[in-house]
Parts: structure tokens; sequence; C-alpha cells
């Protein structure tokens, strides 16, 4: 697998599923397809694997080993991989880097540490010293995944900044505070430090209205479905085409209020299933504890496809 050397988080950015077989075990060949559908995009700056929307939660080391892989095979020397870090403990965290590193990633994901959310943001030495301990494992860029503070595992600006300085390997948040006026204020303050660190809205729900206050890029799950709208809405507000933008957001709409409906959890479900029925995977087979969705939900991404004018035939629908 290629690496891209000087790789920096900006841009599009799809997070993509990972299918499996009824027996729970990865189905590789509808993951290979899964992945050169996303990737036939043009205008991508990036595929990300190993994280939420591939259920890295279920998934052992090994299994995110041959995730690497495939991902290398399929993409290595088309777009650079953004990796997962996926661990509570920073030992195991620095294992996925090191891992990831060799088999070709051009950044790296982190998830915050889970042990964090008993009062982890009363204690921001605990943050540093887990990044420390990625950081010197892999020379790669960081990508902090900022949670919103209802999570309790979310890091404070201050805490934020500390870490900036303390690891100049952190290039990126894909930030998720689900709060508009503290969303502002990361893209105004990271993106004017003297080294910039890039905002890369999660916020998919409110995309436009995110994308609009300045983010660098964008790093979403819904990538995987509509990655061809997301690139389309991303160049519109780029070159200031409020009136495109509008007819484009339009568009999505309808998908990601069907995606990220309550129960909240079940988004990556909804994206599975919506891709089978566009015909682009097989199965909308989820692990547990997740569980199949019911007739209903199935009738309402229906509804949503029908909405958004998602294509079954082919890829991906144009976006225009």
């Amino acid at each position: 697998m290629a690496r891209f050397k000087n790789f920096v988080p900006s841009g599009v950015i799809p997070a993509c599923l990972l299918p499996f077989r009824e027996d729970f075990s990865i189905d590789e060949a509808q993951f290979r397809k899964h992945l050169r559908d996303v990737a036939a995009v043009d205008g991508l700056a990036a595929v990300t694997v190993n994280a939420h929307a591939s259920e890295v939660a279920s998934c052992t080391f090994d299994e995110q080993v041959r995730v690497m892989d495939l991902t290398g095979e399929e993409l290595g020397d088309r777009l650079p991989i953004v990796a997962g870090i996926y661990a509570d403990g920073s030992f195991e965290a620095a294992r996925l880097a090191r891992m990831a590193t060799r088999a070709g990633a051009s950044a790296l994901l982190v998830f915050p540490s889970q042990t964090l959310n008993m009062g982890g943001a009363l204690r921001p030495e605990m943050a540093l010293a887990h990044f420390k301990h990625i950081a010197d494992a892999s020379d790669l860029p960081l990508i902090v995944f900022q949670y919103p503070a209802a999570s309790n595992v979310q890091y404070p600006l201050e805490t934020l900044l500390k870490l900036i300085e303390a690891v100049p390997t952190v290039r990126a948040i894909k930030d998720w505070c689900n709060d508009a006026m503290l969303h502002e204020r990361h893209i105004q303050v990271l993106q004017g430090l003297p080294r910039p660190v890039n905002v890369l809205s999660t916020h998919s729900a409110w995309l436009m209205s995110s994308l609009v206050l300045g983010c660098n890029g964008l790093l979403s799950g819904a990538g995987s479905v509509i990655a061809d709208l997301q690139v389309a809405l991303w160049r519109a507000v780029q070159a200031d085409d409020l009136k495109l933008a509008k007819r484009i957001n339009k568009r999505i709409l309808p998908m990601v209020q069907a995606f990220y409906a309550p129960p909240f959890l079940d988004m990556h479900n909804r994206m599975k299933e919506t891709l089978v029925l566009l015909g682009r995977l097989e199965r909308a087979v989820v692990r547990p504890p997740l569980m199949k969705l019911d007739t209903t939900e199935v009738v309402r991404l229906k509804t949503a496809i029908k909405a958004a004018g998602l294509a079954r035939d082919g890829a991906f629908a144009s976006a225009a």
C-alpha cells in the first residue's frame, strides 16, 4: 500500500462501512466493491476505515489488520487512507497506530478513550498522555475526534490547545461537538493558529450550515452513501455559490434526516440498508448489539431515497 507523504487532512473524506455475511464474518468481496464504489466519486481527499461506520467496536485487532490490508489492495495507490484508532487503553491505541502505519495509512483518526467519561475533562493531562503514546508510536498526522459535551469524553477548547502544542502531529479535529457556537469557535481558533489545525465537520445532519462557517473539510459516515452529494456541496460552498449549495442541500436533507433519526446509534445500520435498497450491497447485516432494522425503518429509507433522487443503477447518483 502506498502512503501519501505530507498528507494534511482536509476536503471530503467519507467513512466507509464494513459488510458482513449472515454468520457475521467480514464479507471481503462486498467490502472491496464498497470501497471501489465510494472511491469512484471524483473529488475525494481520502477515505476512512476502522471507524464508527465500519462498526470498529465489534472488530478484533486481527480484523482491523485485514480491513487495512483490503483497503490498501483496493485503494492504496489512489487515495490516502485514514485509519481509526479506537481503544480505551493508551498501549492498545499505540499498538493500533503502529499497525496502521505499517499498513500504509496516511493519517490516524483518534477516538476518545471511554476511560475519560467519568471526569476526564477535569484531567487534561490524561488526554495529553494518551495522545503522546500514539504520537510516539507513529509519525502520521493525527485527527482528534471531538465528541459532544453530553458524551463526557469531550475535550474542552483549552485542552485541545494544550494537546496541539504538546503533540505537533495533531493536524485536524473531526468536530462532533454538536454545538454551533462552539463549532464556530473551533473553526476560528484552531484554523487561525500559527500552525493551523483543520476542522473537519462531522455534523452531517446540518452539514451545509456547518460548512459555511468555514470548515476546511468534512469526515462523515454518510459519505458511504452520498459522497457525490457531499463533494458537490463542498465545492459549492468553497465557490461561495449559495444558490447551488441550497439546491444540493435540499437533496441531502432527506437522507441525513433518515440516517440520524432517533435512535442515533442506528445511523450506520440505516446506511447499510440504504445501500441494499440501492443495489450497492447484498446484505445489511450488523453485528450485535446492533440489530436489523424493522419494516417501518426500511419504508422510511425508501421514502428518503426517492426524495433525494438517488439512483439505483450505477454506484452514485448525479449530484447536479
